[in-house]
């Protein structure tokens, strides 16, 4: 099967159609209408086999957790999805494998309201590059460089939940099935908080999705807002499902500080918004707690119920020039 047989068969039949859609996939570009007084918000993904899944998760697993990631960028800047591109490299053309991943993109892209326009195919080994993009009000969008001293610090859902996932795939041990389970759809299927982002946009100062870990991602907040802050490390939200699968309370703090690709949001705020987006959150069914503070010292400390500890098994976070193996 050549290329364009290949995007024929198994990507342009399946999207469906769209005013903002001039010309999709099919000719050498495609032709975009950004709506009437909005602002583009691009972002670009990569994940590779090996480093972001494992190399023999499922076909579907990969489209699911391949554009989850990427359309958490768009939740992180309050942005509304429009359309995405996607470079597909495959060590192989495989047509049930083809038929699953391709099925799996486009039920996932109903569902986050993102339409693929376009993108390319090649040989090689297993890797995938989103492009996405979205729209948001002029002023609106939010940013990692506003964060002021005195905010909240927010985190949306539960964390460490993800890593507990792969854990869970890389070393099968016993555990409540339902557990296993949950933990692992948080690892393969990245729910983006982009209602949630959308609504606090007026609220929040400052935001950025925690992909590398909550460590990791405040850190580019502060150094963007040039400023500090100090977590609470008993305040962070833990899943059932996390606690069931390891009773090590400093494996599941590891976890949730710095195991990364939960997708969740990490906010802040002024204190006086905190109960406006507390209901929010509570109308959208999604958990919002208030884990630190931001400081005006650029440092960041840790607290166990106010008091100052280091954790020096914990690292700052993932990073792929670092890391050897991935997670």
């Amino acid at each position: 099967m050549g290329e364009f047989e290949l995007i024929r068969r198994y990507f342009a039949r399946k999207q469906p159609t769209s005013s903002s859609v001039l010309l999709g996939i099919g000719d050498d570009a495609a032709l975009l209408q950004l709506p009437a007084d909005e602002q583009l918000v691009v972002s670009v993904d990569t994940l590779v086999s090996g480093v972001h899944f494992l190399p023999d998760a499922p076909a579907e697993r990969v489209a699911q957790r391949a554009l989850g990631a990427a359309v958490s960028d768009l939740a992180a800047m309050g942005a509304r999805p429009l359309w995405y591109t996607l470079a597909l490299t495959l060590p192989e053309v495989s047509e049930g494998w083809l038929e699953r991943f391709a099925s799996a993109l486009a039920q996932r892209s109903a569902e986050l309201g993102i339409i693929l326009v376009g993108g390319d195919t090649t040989r090689g080994p297993l890797s995938l590059s989103l492009t996405v993009h979205g729209a948001v009000r002029p002023g609106h969008a939010l940013r990692r460089s506003g964060a002021r001293a005195g905010d909240l610090i927010l985190v949306s859902g539960t964390l460490g939940d993800s890593r507990a996932g792969l854990e869970s795939l890389l070393h099968p041990q016993t555990a409540e099935r339902a557990s296993l389970d949950w933990l692992r759809e948080r690892f393969y299927r990245p729910e983006p908080r982009l209602q949630l982002a959308e609504r606090l946009a007026s609220l929040a100062h400052s935001a950025v999705d925690i992909s590398d870990g909550l460590l990791a991602d405040l850190g580019h907040i502060l150094q963007a807002s040039q400023c500090g802050a100090e977590l609470e490390v008993t305040a962070l939200p833990l899943s059932q499902a996390l606690l069931d699968f390891t009773p090590d309370v400093e494996t599941r703090e590891h976890w949730a500080l710095t195991g990364g690709e939960d997708f969740e949001l990490c906010l802040t705020l002024p204190e006086q918004h905190w109960e406006a987006a507390r209901q929010i959150a509570t109308a959208l069914d999604v958990p919002l707690t208030p884990v630190g503070r931001i400081l005006s010292a650029p440092t960041l400390c840790l607290l166990r119920e106010g008091q100052p500890i280091t954790l020096p098994s914990i690292a700052s976070g993932y990073d792929h020039f670092r890391s050897q193996h991935g997670r």
